[in-house]
């Protein structure tokens, strides 16, 4: 793993947390909030997941960070999706 910076992990906070023993899940929904805030304009949350999933998570397929980015993966919707008055317009 390698310290370069991760446009899809930008501070680091997926990647440092396969590295604590012991971590539990609350610890790694608090992480991963913090992570969907701090990614960087144009990096979809979907996409990142699966992307740090094949990074991180095929590796340590017990951790519990690799089942809750599982869960976010397979919970957002793929794309094309709209909010706001965009997604009452018809098109």
């Amino acid at each position: 793993m390698s310290n370069a910076k991760n446009p899809n992990d930008p501070k680091g906070l997926i990647r440092e947390s396969y590295r604590i023993d012991g971590i539990g899940e609350a610890e790694c929904r608090s992480i991963l909030v913090d992570w969907a805030l701090s990614l960087p304009e144009g990096v979809t949350a979907r996409d990142a997941l699966a992307a740090l999933i094949a990074e991180y998570g095929e590796g340590a397929p017990d951790h519990p960070m690799t089942a809750l980015m599982q869960e976010g993966v397979q919970a957002m919707p793929i794309s094309g999706r709209r909010g706001g008055r965009a997604g009452r317009m018809s098109h």
